[in-house]
Parts: structure tokens; C-alpha cells; sequence
């Protein structure tokens, strides 16, 4: 008996997370739709851990200096986890301006579930 209950334990978990891996997907998914329409950064936004379960790991972003695009993968900033995205666009800086001695903002455009853009700096 305990091992047909453990049996149905693991089941439900494994329901369980794949539901939460859809709810986080289409988070992110209507995120990305209000991004398009509005212009964003629209609050509230899914968090980086739930972007990253959803599939989206990457967030595009554009300097808002000197336009210039990239990705940057979430799964390797120093951020809490349960930062929203939204709160990312007062963090990030484009790097190229850095170099120039400037901090502009990072624009956000829309998380991806891939890197689109060559890192310019590789």
C-alpha cells in the first residue's frame, strides 16, 4: 500500500509541476502581448524564477541611448530569483555606453525563450 501511495504522491508532483511550468509560460507569454501593445515595462510582470520555469529565460533589451540591442540570460544575473522583470529595466546598462563612460537605462522589449542577437561583445 505505501508504495502504490508514494507511486500516486510522485505522480501528482509531477502534474503538479507541469502545470506550474504551463501557468508560468502563459505569464510570461501575456507579459510579452502587453509589451507589444503598451510599450512597457508593464507591472506586474512575471518574476525571473518564473521566466526561467516558463521557458523564457532570455530578456531582450535595447540601450536607450544609442539603440543598440541584446539578450541578457536571467539565469545568470545576480538577482534574486523572485525579482520581477519588470524591475530589471532600472539594473540593466548597455555595456558599449559603459565603455564611453555613460549609464544609460536598459529599455525591455520582451523576454524570448532564445538568444535572437550575436552578443556583440563575443
Amino acid at each position: 500500500m505505501t508504495t502504490i501511495l508514494a507511486a500516486q504522491s510522485a505522480e501528482a508532483r509531477e502534474k503538479g509541476e507541469a502545470l506550474i511550468r504551463t501557468a508560468d509560460k502563459l505569464a510570461c507569454e501575456s507579459w510579452n502581448e502587453r509589451m507589444w501593445a503598451d510599450g512597457g515595462p508593464i507591472d506586474p510582470s512575471p518574476t525571473v524564477d518564473q521566466a526561467i520555469n516558463g521557458g523564457y529565460s532570455w530578456l531582450e533589451i535595447e540601450c536607450s541611448r544609442c539603440k543598440a540591442k541584446r539578450e541578457v540570460d536571467m539565469a545568470a544575473l545576480r538577482h534574486p530569483p523572485t525579482t520581477a522583470v519588470h524591475d530589471l529595466a532600472s539594473r540593466l546598462r548597455c555595456s558599449k555606453c559603459a565603455k564611453a563612460g555613460r549609464r544609460p537605462p536598459a529599455t525591455l522589449l520582451q523576454l524570448s525563450q532564445r538568444a535572437r542577437h550575436p552578443d556583440p561583445e563575443a
